[in-house]
């Protein structure tokens, strides 16, 4: 069934993504100015890949993820899904491909409507795209979500406040699936759930992308969850993606001090290794102003001239691993980012 959907490239391609909320002030409602919550982002994503949107709250990596799924309209740049694109296209042209791009949201009480049983949320999707030709068949394709997902069969005719938390979220996860997605935009969808039930939604997304081939973005402050789950990693600050690469390269050899600082706070799993936290000075600017130059040179423990008058642009560091630092081009004995990255290897 999916088969005619398919095509050579990415699931997903994002180029120079920009999402500007306007200020609106005064009587007339004038726009006083703008919000850079998403800056000029790209990346891609392969089927059957998770990539990992990371960073501290405020970064602009949930707004990247509304803007993929056309909540809002997008301010500049491209969404290419399955090679074509989406973000021009009207409503109704865009609602057929609406079946190839999921989403499971953070809340999944909110996200599920307390007013539908289970059956009825499930069905929902299957009916929208034209899934099922009869009642038999949707009862067979709820009866096999509910098994994917690790509820039981007669869950359907229940209510969402008679689920737990983790309960509700493989719900949420079932409907997603329910559509036959291409990729699922994952917005910290195990962050409101205890560590033992996070460990066991993690488990199962990842045993259905291997079963389903399905392609992943998972949105998360959770570097500790996203090591165990993820195949590449990106790393957001103040609108922007300041480094990206695949998850070995990130968590071994960072090369952003941003990175490294948000890695020094991830505990250490064996009790005896150390890791010297990197705590960084002043709060995050505000999206409305961000500094010029580099956005993190305010809170950089190693910035220099260059830093405050030049953006850095991301680039190679090495196989499939691009940072945005102008330490780079220092010489490597110089250059306290791969020092530090050895040091605390």
């Amino acid at each position: 069934m999916n088969a005619p959907h398919r095509h050579s490239g990415p699931v997903l391609e994002v180029n120079d993504l920009k999402k500007h909320f306007a200020i609106t002030g005064g009587f007339l409602s004038t726009v006083v100015g703008h919000v850079y919550a998403v800056d000029g982002v790209s990346f891609a994503i392969e089927r059957g890949e998770t990539l990992s949107l990371v960073g501290e709250s405020g970064c602009g990596k949930s707004t990247v993820g509304k803007a993929i799924l056309r909540l809002f309209t997008i301010t500049d740049g491209q969404v290419v899904l399955n090679g074509e694109r989406i973000d021009e296209l009207s409503d109704a042209a865009l609602r057929p491909l609406r079946q190839r791009i999921q989403v499971v949201f953070q809340d999944p009480f909110s996200s599920l409507n307390p007013r539908m049983r289970v059956r009825d949320i499930l069905a929902e999707p299957i009916t929208n795209f034209g899934l099922a030709k009869n009642k038999g068949e949707i009862d067979a394709r709820l009866a096999k979500l509910m098994d994917k997902v690790g509820l039981p069969r007669d869950a359907v005719d229940r209510w969402p406040h008679e689920f737990s938390g983790g309960q509700r979220q493989r719900i949420g996860i079932a409907r997603a699936l329910a559509a036959e997605p291409d990729i699922i935009i994952c917005d910290e969808a195990v962050s409101a759930l205890d560590v033992s039930v996070k460990a066991q939604i993690v488990n199962l997304l990842c045993d259905l992308q291997q079963e389903l081939g399905l392609a992943l973005l998972f949105i998360s402050h959770d570097l500790a969850i996203v090591e165990h789950m993820t195949h590449r990693v990106a790393v957001m600050y103040l609108g922007k993606i300041v480094e990206i690469g695949t998850r070995d390269a990130i968590f071994s050899a960072p090369m952003h001090p941003y990175t490294q600082a948000l890695l020094s706070a991830v505990p250490v799993p064996d009790p005896e290794a150390s890791r010297e936290r990197i705590l960084l000075t002043g709060d995050v600017p505000s999206p409305i102003n961000p500094p010029k130059g580099c956005r993190f040179n305010t809170r950089c423990p190693h910035a220099f001239d260059r830093c405050r008058s030049e953006e850095p642009k991301l680039r190679m560091m090495a196989e499939k691993h691009e940072a945005a630092c102008h330490l780079h081009d220092l010489p490597a004995s110089e250059n306290p980012v791969r020092r530090e990255y050895k040091n605390n290897g």
